[in-house]
């Protein structure tokens, strides 16, 4: 399908097996994928019947071939597939991504899977630790995973239901001029927890749970003087929470509850005098069983490519300010 160019002088050919791969998925609009891994990689990729070969130095094709069984494996699961994947795949330097951290959601036959190793990392700190926090960029999938276990955990009655909040620190100055009701004031910076609800749940259902509170989407205030029993909470924007909601917030933990808190560091809209909750307690929460950290890398963004170029430049002009 794709072919590249490149020298013969002593190539080698690897073939893998694509039996069972679903191929269109493989190769990609236009042969978009094959047409990556050769960007990556000076090899030559084509396929023919159900094997795909490797053509090109023995180092590169060794390499290559790493990352195409990765994309094999992915088409044989009918997992989406483009360049921007084989992209990732290929920043993963070798690292296993595990498949046993999918999470099925049957109300919408849709399966989530880790695209990167530190997805799957997150996903196995999730499930065997009752605190997990995940500190990264935007883009790697903090959030949208974190709910994807907690609609699980709700759907294997794990849990009895699930509370979701985010700080509403830009809404500070504003919120009172914002027409309507106190809920319709806040929706606007809790609509990315619904719009991750609402891809993992039937619609119906979602409002059901909305209006039974099996599922609460609310502001970080509103966590005051609760017990939270029997639940997965996840604190989203973490880094807006002050010292004081985050020490709130942790101790609202009941029985049989677990807590993910997200936040990326670099996005912090407190105003200077605020220590952000989040900063706080990455300096005195490690070390403590049951708690995790986990840090999220610009290899686990998983938006457009030039997300990580941008997040990339933002970050070198930090380092050089300072």
């Amino acid at each position: 399908m794709a072919d590249g160019t490149m020298s013969t002088t002593e190539s080698v050919t690897t073939r893998l097996s694509t039996e069972g791969a679903d191929l269109l998925t493989l190769a990609g609009v236009a042969d978009g994928n094959l047409t990556e891994l050769q960007k990556l990689y000076p090899v030559r990729v084509t396929l023919r019947g159900d094997a795909m070969a490797i053509t090109g130095t023995a180092d590169a094709v060794q390499k290559a071939a790493v990352v195409a069984q990765r994309m094999i494996d992915a088409a044989k699961q009918r997992a989406p597939l483009e360049p921007d994947d084989v992209l990732r795949m290929s920043m993963e330097h070798g690292r296993d991504i595990s498949t046993g951290d999918r999470i099925v959601l049957p109300g919408v036959r849709k399966i989530i899977q880790p695209k990167t190793s530190g997805q799957a990392e997150y996903l196995q700190a999730i499930a065997d630790n009752d605190i997990v926090v995940g500190i990264g960029p935007a883009g790697t999938g903090k959030t949208y995973l974190a709910v994807a276990a907690a609609v699980d955990a709700l759907s294997r009655k794990r849990v009895k239901r699930i509370v979701l909040a985010r700080p509403a620190v830009e809404a500070g100055e504003s919120l009172g001029f914002l027409p309507g009701d106190m809920q319709a004031k806040v929706d606007p910076y809790l609509r990315p927890l619904y719009d991750a609800l609402e891809d993992m749940m039937p619609a119906e259902r979602v409002v059901k749970s909305l209006e039974t509170r099996v599922i609460e989407i609310a502001p970080l205030a509103y966590m005051r003087g609760r017990t939270l029993s029997d639940a997965f909470v996840i604190l989203d924007e973490a880094q807006n929470a002050t010292a004081l909601q985050m020490k709130m917030f942790l101790t609202r933990l009941g029985v049989n509850s677990r807590a993910v808190i997200t936040g990326d560091k670099t996005q912090i809209d407190l105003p200077k005098r605020e220590e952000s909750g989040l900063v706080q307690i990455e300096r005195i929460l490690p070390g403590i069983e049951g708690i995790a950290f986990h840090y999220f890398q610009e290899a686990d963004v998983v938006r457009h490519r030039l997300v990580r170029d941008i997040i990339r430049a933002y970050t070198a002009e930090a380092e050089a300010a300072g």
